[in-house]
């Protein structure tokens, strides 16, 4: 990997990261429907005239209607999901569940694309569950003033994401990823448009609460996914999705700097847990066999 292309993986997680944070600032003010709306409307307005520059538009023409369902799976409904819980959960714990996209994909893959699961990745997916469920457990409070429903609304997103996967591999797998992008992020303002204004927020909005949603528009969602693909082209799917690693410790650092969030052991063990099985469920550590095999080549190629 060139130190280019990690500068462009380093700064998109670190946007990514930064989601949860302004989603955090946000969401109390505008609400989890307006904020939505705002940010897929802001992605939208970066999105769509990048697409025309390129040429791209009779793409998305061509293919809108998987496009539009991948934009209520894949961003209208986990973007408000996560704004709900921004409510009452911390922008790390939010990240750490959303780590677990990984896993969700995996399975859904499994049980739609008949993607095979080796005993490794079946044992990743147990660690990375087990480690989602130990932070569900910690935080799993359906009384008033509890988070379970903020955590139940993290895994629905986490879930919407793998639905979204795999719909994208079956039904739009070779299209133009701008197209993609651009297209989904204008079918959930469409979407996330009629609900956003009836519940727009009767209050005066303050400076913090739109330049908070402005940033989570624009610089998170829009000049991120510029990013994302660009990541794919130069380095390959696999190697991108790696970011999925690094957003946790961003938007826990953001979290602590910005609105004085601490990190848990609990908080700690779980992301380890989920990171660590994602990592074997989506094939990043090697097997064991194949390590032993390396291993037994190289001792045989210096004795010869």
């Amino acid at each position: 990997m060139k130190p280019s292309d990690l500068a462009e993986l380093v700064a998109l997680a670190a946007l990514w990261g930064a989601s949860f944070l302004f989603m955090r600032m946000g969401a109390g003010e505008f609400g989890p429907v307006a904020l939505a709306a705002v940010r897929v409307i802001g992605a939208t307005l970066l999105l769509v005239p990048l697409l025309r520059l390129r040429g791209q538009v009779g793409v998305l023409r061509a293919h809108w209607r998987p496009i539009f369902i991948v934009g209520i799976l894949n961003s209208a409904l986990p973007f408000l999901c996560y704004s709900y819980a921004a409510l009452s959960i911390s922008a790390g714990l939010s990240s750490i569940f959303n780590a677990a996209t990984p896993l969700f994909g995996a399975v859904i893959a499994w049980l739609w694309l008949d993607d095979r699961l080796t005993p490794s990745r079946r044992l990743g997916l147990a660690i990375g569950f087990a480690g989602v469920l130990w932070l569900a457990w910690d935080k799993a409070s359906f009384k008033p003033g509890g988070s379970g429903w903020a955590v139940v609304a993290c895994l629905a997103a986490t879930l919407l994401y793998g639905v979204s996967a795999s719909f994208t591999k079956k039904r739009l797998g070779g299209v133009a990823p701008l197209a993609v992008a651009a297209g989904s992020q204008l079918s959930a303002a469409l979407v996330l448009l009629p609900p956003a204004i009836a519940f727009w927020p009767q209050a005066t909005l303050s400076a913090t609460a739109w330049t908070a949603a402005a940033l989570l528009a624009l610089a998170c969602t829009g000049v991120a996914y510029v990013l994302y693909f660009r990541l794919i082209a130069h380095i390959g799917p696999a190697k991108a999705i790696s970011v999925t690693f690094l957003i946790p410790a961003f938007a826990v650092a953001w979290g602590a700097m910005f609105l004085g969030e601490t990190l848990t052991i609990r908080m700690v063990t779980g992301c380890a847990m989920i990171l660590v099985g994602t990592a074997l469920a989506i094939g990043l550590l090697p097997r064991p066999k194949r390590i032993a095999a390396k291993q037994g080549l190289t001792r045989g190629g210096s004795n010869g």
